[in-house]
């Protein structure tokens, strides 16, 4: 990762001193001995649907929000104790089903960054993004970014975010580094378009298998107060995920001066990755194993290709079709046998998905609809269908309508699983995974809310199989009956002279015959908050008090050995107060966050749980900035 680093620090630096040579190339920067700033709205951010924002040096609650490991609200979703590790996921409707198989492990996934992730940029001048922020013990939390454009129609951009923090409790490390390179390029007839990115990531967490005796922790009498004197199941283990990426997409219009014009696309993705477990003991917790120490390595490569042919059209929408070829290869380097020679787990399942598909967009200046069709062309049964209306009929309310129709097949880990417990080997021929769900959300001046109604039949999720507490057995099952899951989402940040009062709620609810999908019935967060220029408007302070909440309820629990969590329904957790006190501050382009996380603590009683047996976190005061550079 460091040679990653170096090589292109200094491949890139050498372009950032060519745009200060050729600044005149640009029409920016001096003009007549007198600087010109360039307008925030030439910094530019677009994603891969084409999604334009622009660089945000302001201060508001929302920032506040997305002052976090993962660079986002995370509203819905509840962080273990220590920074880096895994999220219990509270907002069920936060979980997208993708149209193709993913690789699985999805509790090691929360910051590993997908390829709709990245994001491109277009800036006039060198733009430099530092985020800095303390953990928990003995460590820190940066991301630094760099972008350039050496020419108006060429634009690099080279990032890092690196995490160590030892955290409070025993074998709870965590450590990882998410390296990112982008480059945009269009010609300047603006024919041909390109975006592409590289990544290398690894994430890296001992895993301690959460507390033994969770009355030592709600007691927290001395000296059980003190984190790392409660004993926990695992002191050896560490779970790895690791892979890179390169991404390719460009697109060549036949006729750019033309409204009406054909275009063709051709999307690029091959990545490899790993999951690894490794425990220098067995651990009797998961069972029998087949060897005194425990190296559990699960490897995917993924090789990805779309064509596509488009129509543009001035007044009628645009028109796409596309064909793509999806070869997956995951695999072991063992076979599992039973007593009589015979293989009962191959090492390797690949698969090779061709889709046909097709979409069509149109919008006026109110309004943006769209409609996506795929499906499988090669022996795997997969549709999707897709539809989405934006409707903005005046400044104070937008409207959005999206509806999914989804015939998917398993994670490959549900289907092919390897261990050196004797337990956890597996291989598997289940359903697809059918799912319908209808969205509704309202943006106005009075009150934001969203309304989300979802359909599945063949749910596929993990079990714990065993009555023994003192055991782990955890496996893949599928419900042969159908959930319903609905949810209202609203929010509303009531002003009032410098005070402001940031209110969002969320209720949930699921019908089912047996508790597969659960959720807590209601999850809040409210933000009490004031702002004001001070010192002469030099600098721009808000303040407040944040208080998170959800009921009680029969919460997933956390299986590291496989990186997935489990539904359980033995103990619940929930019904209990979280208040966060900050103090930010913002001058010129730096943002300065000062946080007393979950002061209430030690007075309103140690139950506070992320899953069954790992505690939340306790008090404890962060400091941090966010600081951006436009030179």
């Amino acid at each position: 990762m460091k040679i990653y680093l170096s090589i292109l620090f200094l491949f890139l630096s050498s372009f950032v001193f060519s745009q200060v040579v050729d600044e005149g190339d640009l029409e920016k920067g001096l003009q007549q001995g007198k600087e010109i700033k360039p307008s925030i709205k030439l910094y530019k951010i677009y994603s891969l649907e084409k999604d334009t924002t622009y660089v945000d040096t302001s201060l508001s609650i929302k920032n506040e929000y997305k002052y976090n490991f993962l660079r986002k609200d995370i509203f819905g979703l509840i962080p273990f104790a220590n920074e880096g590790h895994t999220y219990n996921v509270l907002n069920f409707g936060l979980i997208q089903k993708s149209i193709l198989p993913s690789f699985g492990f999805s509790a090691k996934h929360f910051n590993y960054l997908q390829a709709s992730d990245i994001k491109y940029y277009s800036v006039p001048t060198p733009l430099t993004e530092l985020y800095y922020k303390t953990v928990m013990e003995q460590g820190q939390s940066l991301d630094a970014f760099l972008t350039v454009n050496t020419k108006p129609n060429f634009n690099f951009s080279i990032a890092y975010k690196g995490l160590r923090s030892n955290g409070k409790y025993i074998n709870n490390i965590s450590s990882s580094g998410n390296f990112r390179f982008t480059t945009s390029y269009f010609t300047k007839n603006k024919h041909y378009f390109l975006n592409a990115h590289f990544t290398a990531q690894d994430i890296s967490n001992q895993e301690n298998g959460g507390i033994i005796d969770t009355k030592l922790f709600e007691q927290s009498n001395p000296p059980n107060d003190q984190r790392d004197r409660l004993d926990v199941y695992f002191k050896d283990a560490t779970s790895l995920l690791k892979g890179n990426r390169l991404f390719l997409e460009h697109s060549f219009f036949l006729n750019k001066n033309n409204p009406n014009s054909l275009v063709f696309t051709h999307t690029f993705n091959t990545e490899y990755k790993f999951f690894e477990f490794t425990q220098s003991s067995a651990s009797t917790r998961f069972g029998d194993a087949f060897s005194n120490s425990i190296n559990n390595k699960t490897r995917f490569n993924n090789f990805y290709n779309k064509i596509g042919l488009g129509y543009k059209t001035k007044n009628f929408g645009s028109l796409n079709f596309y064909i793509d070829d999806n070869n997956y290869n995951y695999y072991y380097n063992s076979l599992v046998y039973d007593n009589l020679g015979n293989i009962v787990v191959p090492n390797a399942i690949s698969y090779r998905i061709n889709m046909l598909g097709g979409n069509y967009t149109y919008f006026t200046s109110n309004l943006t609809a769209k409609i996506e069709l795929a499906q499988t062309i090669s022996n795997q049964s997969i549709s999707n269908v897709h539809a989405m209306l934006n409707y903005t009929p005046n400044d104070n309310i937008k409207l959005e309508f999206k509806y999914q129709k989804l015939n998917s097949l398993p994670n490959l880990n549900y289907t092919l699983y390897q261990s050196r417990y004797v337990d956890y080997n597996w291989l598997n021929n289940f359903k697809n995974e059918k799912l319908n769900q209808l969205s509704f959300s309202a943006f106005t001046k009075w009150l934001n809310t969203s309304v989300q109604y979802k359909v599945l039949n063949d749910h596929l999720y993990f079990d714990n199989i065993t009555d023994d507490i003192t055991k782990l057995t955890v496996k893949p099952m599928q419900y042969d009956k159908t959930i319903n899951y609905f949810s209202v989402n609203a929010n509303k940040d009531i002003k009032f002279w410098k005070l402001g009062l940031d209110v969002t709620v969320l209720y949930q609810k699921v019908d089912q015959a047996s508790d597969i999908v659960n959720v807590p019935e209601l999850t809040t967060r409210s933000t009490l908050y004031f702002s004001d220029h001070v010192f002469k408007k030099a600098m721009f302070l808000q303040t407040g008090v944040t208080f998170q909440y959800f009921s009680k309820y029969y919460g997933n629990d956390y299986n590291p050995l496989i990186g997935e969590f489990y539904v359980q329904n033995e103990t619940k957790f929930g019904n209990f107060p979280m208040f966060d006190f900050f103090i930010n501050a913002r001058i010129k382009q730096t943002r300065i966050y000062l946080k007393a996380e979950h002061f209430n603590s030690s007075f309103t009683g140690y139950n506070y749980y992320s899953a069954p047996n790992y505690p939340y976190r306790d008090f404890m005061v962060r400091f941090g900035l966010e600081w951006n550079f436009f030179k």
